[in-house]
């Protein structure tokens, strides 16, 4: 319940100190003075795993709400009723003389509009995606309009498949039809762009502050006791864990770049990159979910991967690029790799869903008031096909969306059509995006 005190502080305090900047969490001292408690916020995520999905373990083998969790999908059980899997979405673009299966995977994911051919990236071209549509009418509400993290190098020069730009496969998110936005892979530079202070940009400065191992809440810690007079038990209970999350995922980046410098070849391995890839991911999804908790963005895009990730998994019997299983002629002992590529991927993203359904937000927890796509911009990774995609919807939308359910949508359905009811949800009302033919009214349940 909300306690209503006599005064508020405001929703969007920020606390500044040397070098850094920092968001309080949602509490009940900034809930409107002798009224009802401000709504939560709307957010939406996007998580994409590339080279496509060993389908026969993703899909549900019935539909409706007694359907049963399919082997990839079981690490989402404690997760049920906040999800919906949809079958029968296509993301399928005009036909065109040249083979370029992973650049239309990614590029269409977010965008539905296939990408133009060009080798270099002068004369990049695909669609706005809808992350960014939402982020150009709701981010100005937030310290950062949208995140964009990876877990693998952003680097767009040069060509990728079939000759086709880089920049192509190396991102989901694109803020025009020719402005593709890097997917940012180092967790210490997505830390810094969340707490560090904007208005500085002294390299020696941050340096000297990582030589110190020093906290970035030290110096905007100590501004917090003239506030406490107006925080309940509640109140501060909530900071106390939210500073602990942050000094923690902090402490884990200082290791990680300890590490580094005296194991690793610096060139090989950029700083604040964990050397185990579980680690790595744990700490990206908590990245995310310190964004989500601080209210510093309310859009965040998420890639696993990019298309042909060459990327193994030796920590679990796999040291088979991903690309290579991905393309497994149907063999069962491939077949078998790439399932447990893909259960390992859902259950690293249990991470941010774990945190955010534990995470008080209004009446009901983040992950309530949230939406995310998780999924691929192909389904059979061997024969590069954009029918029937792998995708999966998370979170209650601010309690317009009805979890619990796997929905079959006809042939040739657009991928777009998610968006745009998503978009529609998140208050970004337009008429049509890409390929689109029309909302899923069925999402609520209301159909």
């Amino acid at each position: 319940m909300t306690i209503i005190t006599k005064k508020a502080i405001r929703r969007r305090t920020i606390l500044r100190g040397a070098g850094a900047a920092l968001a309080l969490p949602f509490l009940d001292a900034m809930a409107p003075a002798l009224s009802a408690a401000a709504k939560p916020a709307k957010r939406f995520g996007a998580v994409y795993v590339p080279n496509g999905i060993m389908m026969q373990n993703w899909t549900p083998k019935t539909e409706g709400a007694a359907f049963e969790l399919s082997p990839t999908l079981q690490p989402l059980a404690p997760f049920r009723e906040r999800l919906l899997v949809l079958s029968g979405l296509n993301c399928i673009p005009p036909p065109d003389a040249v083979d370029n299966a992973h650049p239309k995977a990614s590029t269409r994911f977010l965008t539905d509009v296939p990408p133009k051919y060009t080798r270099g990236t002068a004369d990049l071209r695909a669609g706005t995606s809808m992350d960014q549509i939402a982020a150009k009418e709701i981010g100005h509400q937030t310290q950062l309009a949208s995140l964009e993290v990876g877990l693998e190098s952003s680097e767009s020069a040069g060509t990728c498949s079939s000759g086709f730009s880089c920049a192509y496969t190396s991102t989901i998110s694109w803020r025009t039809p020719t402005t593709p936005l890097p997917m940012e892979h180092d967790p210490r530079v997505v830390f810094e762009r969340m707490f560090g202070d904007s208005g500085s940009t002294d390299g020696n400065a941050r340096r000297a502050r990582m030589r110190a191992d020093a906290s970035i809440l030290d110096s905007v810690i100590q501004k917090i006791g003239r506030l406490e007079k107006e925080f309940g038990a509640g109140d501060r209970a909530k900071l106390s864990e939210y500073f602990e999350a942050i000094r923690d995922v902090e402490r884990r980046i200082q290791k990680s770049e300890q590490q580094h410098a005296t194991e690793l070849p610096a060139m090989e391995h950029p700083a604040g990159v964990p050397v185990k890839f579980d680690d790595y991911a744990k700490l990206m999804y908590d990245l995310i979910a310190l964004a989500y908790q601080g209210d510093m963005t309310r859009i965040f895009t998420f890639m696993i991967g990019r298309e042909q990730s060459g990327r193994t998994f030796p920590e679990f019997g796999i040291p088979d690029a991903h690309h290579a299983i991905s393309h497994h002629q149907n063999d069962p002992v491939r077949l078998g790799k790439l399932a447990k590529v893909n259960a390992y991927h859902i259950t690293l993203f249990t991470r941010l869903l774990e945190k955010l359904k534990a995470t008080p937000d209004g009446d009901g927890s983040i992950l309530d008031n949230s939406i995310m796509i998780y999924g691929s911009g192909m389904s059979n990774g061997n024969a590069h096909d954009p029918k029937n995609l792998p995708i999966v919807v998370l979170g209650g939308g601010n309690g317009q969306i009805k979890g619990g359910r796997h929905i079959q949508y006809p042939k040739d359905t657009p991928l777009a059509n998610l968006h745009l009811t998503v978009l529609d949800m998140l208050g970004v009302h337009i008429d049509h995006i890409g390929d689109s033919s029309g909302e899923f009214k069925e999402l609520s349940g209301l159909v």
